[in-house]
C-alpha cells in the first residue's frame, strides 16, 4: 500500500550530522569521494541497496557539475563559514505499486519541476534493499547559480533604520543590519509546497497505472478524517511483523485500528438512526402516508411509540392477528424499556435523545484525540530522553576522536550517532531552555493519560450499547407496522414521486 513519507533536512557544516556535503553525497550514491575541504576520503563503494543515481542540473550550470565529486566539492569550497548550510535533503518513500522505471520517472519529474527549474542542482539516489522500503534521497544545492555558471550570493545585508530613516549605530561602531534572503528557498511555506507537490505527482503516477491508492501530505486532522493516526512503524518493526514477530509498535497500531473501528461504527449507527427518524417523521406528517394511523388504537391521534409497541406485543399472540407472530418478544421488551427509561413517547423525543448521543460522541471523540496526542508526545519525549542518555557516550567519543579518524568512527557507529543526534534535536525543540530531563515525572503523566484514555473508550463503548438499544426501537417499530401497510406506504410514496 502506498504511504506518505517526505522529510526535509539541512546539512550544515559543524552540525551534529557527522557528514559533510561530500560525505553525504558519497554515502547516498555508494561512491568513493575525497573532500577537498578537509582532505577526508569517504568510501561507500561497499554499500548495498543503491539501485539508481543521477544528477540533474539547470541549463546554466557548468557541465562538469554532472560529476558528483566536482559538484559537492565546489559547494564545500564556496561556503567559507564554519556553520555554513551546505545542502538540503528531501527523503521520500516510493510507492511499491510502481515498478523501478516508474519510480525513477516519478522522482525525476518531481525534482525537475520543483527544484531544477528553480535553479537548484539536484543529486538523486534511490535505495531499495528489497525490504519493502524503497525510497529516494534528493540532495539539493542551497546557493543560486549565476547565468555565468558561477555561484551567486545567498543573501544580502540591509541596514535597519530608525523612525527618522537613519541607520542605527551599535556600541561596537557597526550599524545594525538584517539578512535578506535573495531566494525564497528557505521560506517556511516552501516545505508545505514541496510536500504537497510530492503527494500530487505520486498520485498522478498511481492514477496512470490504474492503482486506486492515494497519498496525502496532510495530517488526518487537516483532512477532516475523524480517526486516530497510527504510529510510524519503521523498517525494523515492519520486517519483524511480516515474519510473525509481535512488536510494540505493531501491537499499538492494531489497538489504534480497533479503536478507530469503534469510533467509526458509533458515528455511523447514530447517523443511521437519525436518518430513519427523519424519514418516519416525514411519513407521520403526511396524511396520505402515515403507517401510525393504521394501528388499531381507538384515538383520533396516531399512537405514541410506546402505544405502538405495546399494542403490537399484546395482539401478536391472538388468532388471526394482522401482526402475525412477533419473532422476539424480549427485543420488544428492551425497546419498551429504553423508551420508558429515557421518557420517549414521540419521534421528536427520540430525535432529541439521538442528538444528545451525537453530542456525547463528539465530546468524547474530541477528548480521545486530545488525550492520544498528549500521550504520544509524552511517550516520544521519554523515548528520546532514553536514547539521549544511552548514546551520549558515543557522541562524546566521536568529538574526542582525531579529525582524520572521525569518519571511520562515524561509519562504525552510524546508528548510535544518528539516534543521539535525533534525540538531541527533539529534546531541544520540545524542551526549549528547560533542558532538565524528567523521565519519572513524564512516566507518571503517561500513566495518568493512559487511565484517562481507557476511561474515555469505556464511555464510548457504553454509548455504543445505548445506540444498540435505540436500534431495537427502530427494528420493533418496523416490525410493529403491519407488512401490508408498509407495502402501501412504499406504493403511495412511489406514486407521489411520479
Amino acid at each position: 500500500m502506498a504511504i506518505y513519507h517526505c522529510t526535509i533536512n539541512i546539512f550544515s557544516r559543524g552540525a551534529e550530522s557527522q557528514l559533510s556535503a561530500v560525505g553525504s553525497a558519497a554515502y547516498r550514491s555508494g561512491e568513493k569521494i575525497t573532500n577537498e575541504y578537509d582532505g577526508i576520503t569517504h568510501d561507500y563503494t561497499r554499500k548495498k541497496g543503491i539501485v539508481h543515481t543521477e544528477i540533474l542540473l539547470p541549463p546554466h550550470a557548468p557541465p562538469e557539475f554532472a560529476d558528483r565529486s566536482t559538484l559537492w566539492n565546489s559547494v564545500e569550497k564556496i561556503e567559507k563559514a564554519k556553520n555554513s548550510q551546505l545542502a538540503r535533503e528531501i527523503e521520500a518513500a516510493l510507492p511499491r505499486e510502481l515498478d523501478r522505471e516508474q519510480q525513477i520517472r516519478l522522482v525525476r519529474e518531481y525534482v525537475q519541476d520543483n527544484f531544477v527549474s528553480a535553479g537548484m542542482c539536484a543529486d538523486i539516489a534511490i535505495h531499495d534493499k528489497n525490504n519493502g522500503n524503497p525510497h529516494a534521497h534528493i540532495m539539493l544545492t542551497m546557493r543560486p547559480l549565476e547565468q555565468s555558471g558561477e555561484w551567486g550570493a545567498k543573501s544580502k545585508k540591509e541596514y535597519i533604520l530608525d523612525k527618522n530613516g537613519q541607520r542605527i549605530k551599535l556600541k561596537s561602531g557597526n550599524y545594525k543590519v538584517r539578512k535578506i534572503d535573495l531566494m525564497d528557498w528557505n521560506d517556511k511555506g516552501k516545505a508545505e509546497v514541496w510536500r504537497r507537490a510530492w503527494a500530487d505527482v505520486t498520485n498522478k503516477y498511481l492514477a496512470e497505472q490504474n492503482i486506486p491508492q492515494r497519498i496525502d501530505h496532510r495530517s488526518y486532522e487537516r483532512q477532516g478524517i475523524e480517526q486516530i493516526p497510527t504510529v510510524h512503524m519503521g523498517v525494523a518493526a515492519t520486517q519483524m511483523e511480516r515474519k510473525g514477530i509481535v512488536t510494540e509498535k505493531g501491537e499499538k497500531n492494531r489497538q489504534i485500528r480497533e479503536q478507530n473501528r469503534l469510533l467509526k461504527e458509533v458515528k455511523r449507527r447514530i447517523a443511521g438512526l437519525e436518518k430513519w427518524v427523519k424519514e418516519k417523521s416525514a411519513e407521520k406528517d403526511s396524511q396520505s402516508i402515515n403507517p401510525f394511523h393504521s394501528v388499531p388504537i381507538h384515538s383520533p391521534q396516531p399512537p405514541t411509540l410506546l402505544e405502538l409497541l405495546n399494542t403490537a406485543m399484546q395482539q401478536a399472540g391472538q388468532p388471526d392477528s394482522r401482526y402475525g407472530k412477533i419473532r422476539d418478544l424480549k427485543t420488544f421488551a428492551k425497546a419498551v424499556s429504553f423508551l420508558q427509561v429515557n421518557n420517549i413517547s414521540t419521534l421528536s423525543e427520540l430525535q432529541e435523545t439521538l442528538s444528545k448521543m451525537k453530542k456525547r460522541y463528539w465530546n468524547t471523540n474530541s477528548e480521545i484525540k486530545q488525550t492520544e496526542k498528549l500521550l504520544h508526545e509524552r511517550k516520544e519525549l521519554i523515548d528520546q530522553a532514553e536514547n539521549y542518555l544511552q548514546y551520549r557516550d558515543y557522541h562524546k567519543a566521536y568529538k574526542q576522536t582525531k579529525p582524520k579518524k572521525q569518519e571511520d568512527y562515524a561509519e562504525r557507529y552510524r546508528t548510535e550517532l544518528a539516534l543521539y543526534d535525533r534525540a538531541e534535536r527533539y529534546l531541544k525543540e520540545h524542551l526549549g531552555s528547560d533542558t532538565k530531563l524528567r523521565p519519572k515525572a513524564w512516566k507518571a503523566e503517561v500513566a495518568d493519560l493512559t487511565a484517562q484514555k481507557d476511561r474515555l473508550y469505556r464511555e464510548m463503548r457504553k454509548l455504543k450499547d445505548e445506540v444498540a438499544e435505540a436500534e431495537t426501537v427502530k427494528r420493533c417499530v418496523e416490525q410493529a407496522i403491519p407488512p401490508t401497510e408498509q407495502r402501501k406506504e412504499r406504493s403511495k410514496a412511489h406514486d407521489m414521486s411520479l
